[in-house]
């Protein structure tokens, strides 16, 4: 009898197991766990759906109206300090020259300003001559420089008194000296024969200084020493060998040699 009562009993209960019991999950929870968390992933995106719209509304329309704000709340102040900076600021003159160097005493400087304004010349930093601009803004000078380097600015006036800034400085280098020239070889009236009809024309020069040999660019190095391979025809050959600064002062020199094969 107790036996039997015994099977009734594991048949109405659970099933047994061995070890420790294991705890069971109702199905309704299961089913509500899914539930939450299909909600839960529908509100995150609602949610960064709507971050990206007050982005896009307060990129197109809050940043101009928090401008618009900031303009009407400061109102006139700063349209006046503005008006009043730009009313004040008077800009300088602009120079332009054709050359770094010249050995021309007498230059004419050229530039741009705004019109009807009275340009200051400076040189080396005393006031040359004065001018005024044209109608277009243009204006220039007829000057003389010093010798060496001549270091030019200029700046602006205004009819009721105001001063530019001085402008950008142009620096022109008066020079008549002529360039030194020194030729190492060949000498004048050397002879070459048989397989010498190829000579390498060597001397020295100042720096910054052109050379040409019969009309051809010498290579010059740091030192100031130019060279020139030259060909030389039968008979008599005439070379010329001309050095030109950039102020336009120029040395020239000839020599002439002789290739007999």
């Amino acid at each position: 009898m107790a036996e039997q009562l015994f099977r009734k009993q594991q048949v109405v209960g659970s099933i047994p197991t061995v070890g420790s019991p294991r705890k069971t999950i109702p199905m309704n929870r299961s089913r509500l766990s899914r539930k939450l968390e299909k909600q839960t992933i529908k509100n995150l995106i609602l949610s960064v759906l709507g971050i990206i719209i007050i982005l896009i509304a307060l990129i197109k329309f809050g940043i101009p109206l928090l401008v618009n704000i900031s303009l009407f709340v400061s109102g006139g102040k700063t349209q006046e300090s503005t008006s009043r900076n730009t009313t004040s600021f008077i800009p300088p003159p602009i120079l332009n020259s054709k050359y770094d160097a010249t050995n021309s005493a007498q230059v004419k400087i050229s530039g741009l300003a705004s019109p009807n304004q009275i340009i200051d010349l400076y040189i080396n930093g005393n006031l040359i001559d004065k001018t005024e601009t044209n109608d277009n803004g243009t204006f220039s000078f007829e000057t003389l420089l010093v010798p060496g380097d001549n270091l030019i600015k200029a700046k602006a006036t205004t009819s009721d008194g105001k001063e530019s800034d001085m402008s950008e400085s142009l620096t022109i280098t008066f020079k008549t000296n002529a360039p030194s020239l020194e030729i190492k070889f060949p000498s004048d009236g050397q002879v070459f024969s048989k397989d010498q009809n190829i000579v390498e024309i060597k001397g020295t020069t100042d720096p910054h200084v052109r050379v040409t040999i019969n009309n051809f660019w010498a290579i010059i190095d740091e030192k100031n020493n130019f060279s020139y391979t030259l060909s030389l025809k039968d008979g008599e050959n005439e070379i010329k060998i001309l050095a030109q600064d950039q102020a336009g002062n120029k040395t020239e020199k000839t020599i002439n040699v002789t290739y007999s094969p």
